[in-house]
């Protein structure tokens, strides 16, 4: 499939081509295939049978994996978890994953420019943002560059989401290192729900792009689809309205492939891609890589279930004037799911992940060594213990050994007590760390003696303990409410300390672990369906932070500001209308309060969309986005920050 854009006065082509990837083991989520040709056409997707016509009841029994790691009732588990379903995509008419994002009450999104997000749970963020794990149907996407998301990178059929689970706390038990203050899993179609053809136009005011689609059945037991999509975005603009010179284009193609039947089942999947971004001083960024990934699931006459997963992830990224990075993943885990006795639920596993890191230094910016080779290993096991009929204690822990840091351990108990079947109440403690990164330990700016600013040879791992209590429930059957409030106290944050025969203000300096403190706040989100032909759902986030230097501490360039720059408050509400004649009407308002440093002023938000299914299978939808104000700037530092008006987005989307 050959893509053409035209943006301004810029064109771009890229070829797209699906290409099938060899063998490898792979273990995630479990998804169970259709087992008959016959009940193919009720696991295709339909514009007219989505999740907007199933009942509030039906919403809350949706099974989630990433709580516990084990499938469990959304209304069951006892955690501060938003799922962004299917049909939520859908009627946002969000392009890309981090616009998606947008929907979950407990993050925080904030568009930095055309490519760059800052996205977080719970406080810290940045554009290097380095506490929250992320994860695309098992396979971590974090870098150990700085312990964060590339997010100009990660990508999938957005038509092939069958969920996001977003998880605000503490993961650390069960998901391991950088897990700090959340998880986000998103988790793709079963290829067997993916069958025939499936395509994709859209275009407007800042961005074109096309998707194709092909799924079929090979027999009973396999089905498979392949994919390939493109985009181009065009240039942001400053406050002032002068190009940032930061537009871009990305081409991206995969596979998928699931095999056996309920009980014993494989699946095989991979994605490659290709893309440029420009700079304002030197040649184009440029953006590669790609992922093979394997699982295998047994289910065993007992009722147990073992899992068994791999992967290889490569990424290429060469930024012409400062820095190149060539990324190589291998992970491989093992995970056991059993009961023992009528009171024990018991999952434990074990991993082992390798990355090479190789990274071309140059006069602005250097890691010393260029090249390291990281090693993480784990064992973690959690058992879920039935106190009584509508009460349950959940204890767990897992040992992880670093390359930076050696032996770290993760403990984690958590108690939900469910007097009855539409009302949870939880509470949980929990410790999770995040690790040293390559910034934090190779760091040398610039290049060459005599240093400004060095890693520090000796840091050590940052570290959480975390207190939440929450509350879920569906007090009538038109609605549902969670609320959850935590206090986070946090050690062995990141400083800037003056090196080792350093000179006060004048440097060198060196990254220390000399910042701590503590945040709390409230998390709270309700989902109420006045008719049936209209659901609101409303969210709102409190976070307060107190962080501070130790007693001699030698940082002196604000670095509690830089630790993080969060908004006190976040409100969000959405609408949802269905009409006759196949219409559907969606509004979604956000506000977020002013961050403090840099300053970015409070701003609200008005997306609306409209949809209307023309024909059987034919689905044409016009997106606005940011409609209320010219234009407004939602993360970053004067003068030359983005700032982002308004933006239509047509698309024809058509399924046979």
């Amino acid at each position: 499939m050959l893509i053409e854009y035209g943006i301004g006065s810029r064109r771009w082509r890229s070829t797209a081509v699906v290409s099938l990837f060899g063998a490898v083991i792979y273990a995630g989520v479990a998804i169970t295939p259709t087992d008959a040709a016959g009940e193919e056409a009720s696991t295709r997707p339909s514009f007219t049978t989505d999740l907007s016509n199933m009942t509030l009841e039906e919403l809350a029994d949706i099974e989630i994996t990433s709580v516990s790691k084990r499938p469990e009732r959304l209304s069951d588990a006892a955690a501060s978890i938003y799922v962004i379903t299917r049909d939520d995509i859908r009627r946002s008419g969000a392009t890309r994953i981090p616009e998606i994002l947008r929907l979950a009450p407990n993050l925080e999104v904030a568009r930095v420019d055309a490519t760059q997000y800052a996205i977080t749970a719970r406080g810290f963020n940045s554009t290097t943002a380095n506490k929250l794990l992320v994860l695309i149907d098992g396979r971590s996407v974090y870098t150990p560059l700085y312990s964060g998301v590339f997010w100009d990178v990660q990508d999938v059929l957005i038509e092939d989401i069958d969920r996001i689970e977003v998880i605000s706390g503490s993961g650390g038990t069960l998901w391991g290192a950088n897990a700090v203050n959340g998880i986000i899993n998103i988790i793709t179609l079963h290829s067997g729900a993916t069958t025939g053809v499936e395509g994709t136009v859209g275009g407007g005011t800042e961005e074109y792009g096309s998707s194709l689609r092909y799924g079929a059945r090979l027999g009973q037991d396999l089905t498979y689809r392949l994919y390939a999509k493109g985009f181009a975005i065009g240039d942001s603009l400053t406050e002032t309205g002068s190009s940032v010179h930061d537009a871009w284009h990305k081409w991206q193609a995969g596979f998928r492939v699931d095999s056996g039947q309920t009980g014993n089942e494989f699946t095989l999947q991979g994605d490659g891609y290709d893309g440029s971004i420009e700079q304002a001083v030197n040649d184009d960024k440029t953006i590669a890589g790609g992922n093979l990934l394997g699982r295998w699931e047994r289910m065993f006459s007992n009722g147990s279930v073992l899992q068994v997963q791999a992967y290889s992830d490569m990424t290429q990224r060469i930024y012409p004037g400062t820095f190149g990075e060539n990324l190589y993943t291998y992970d491989i885990n093992v995970q056991h799911h059993f009961e023992a006795g009528t009171r024990h639920n018991i999952v434990w596993g074990a991993g082992y992940r390798l990355e090479r890191d190789d990274v071309t230094n140059s006069a602005v910016i250097a890691f010393f060594p260029a090249r390291r080779r990281l090693s993480l290993a784990n064992m973690f096991v959690q058992d879920g213990i039935s106190l009584g009929q509508h009460l349950e204690l959940t204890l767990g822990t897992k040992v992880e050994t670093n390359s930076y840091t050696g032996l770290e351990v993760q403990p984690n108990a958590r108690l939900a007590w469910k007097p009855s079947g539409q009302t949870l109440l939880w509470s949980a403690i929990s410790r999770a760390v995040r690790t040293p990164s390559r910034l934090d330990r190779d760091l040398f700016v610039p290049a060459n003696p005599p240093f400004l600013v060095e890693g520090g040879p000796n840091f050590k791992s940052e570290t959480l303990i975390s207190y939440e209590i929450g509350y879920r429930a569906q007090p009538v059957s038109q609605a549902l409410v969670s609320v959850s409030t935590f206090y986070n106290v946090y050690d062995r944050l990141r400083s800037v300390e003056l090196a080792p025969g350093g000179v006060p203000l004048l440097g060198p300096f060196e990254l220390g672990n000399e910042m701590e403190g503590d945040t709390y706040g409230l998390e709270t989100w309700g989902d109420y369906r006045i008719w049936d032909w209209w659901q609101m759902k409303a969210g709102y986030n409190y976070l307060k932070e107190h962080l501070g230097f130790k007693s001699g501490s030698t940082d002196t360039s604000g670095g509690v500001q830089a630790a993080g720059n969060d908004p006190s408050h976040q409100v969000s509400v959405r609408s949802m209308m269905n009409f006759p004649c196949n219409l559907d009407l969606d509004a979604a308002l956000r506000w977020i309060a002013a961050l403090p440093n840099p300053s970015v002023p409070s701003y609200y938000s008005l997306d609306a969309r409209i949809g209307w299914i023309a024909l059987k299978g034919v689905d044409i939808s016009l997106t606005g986005t940011n409609l209320l104000d010219r234009r407004h700037v939602e993360f970053g530092a004067p003068p030359t920050r983005s700032a982002f008006g308004r933006i239509l987005y047509a698309k024809v989307q058509w399924n046979f």
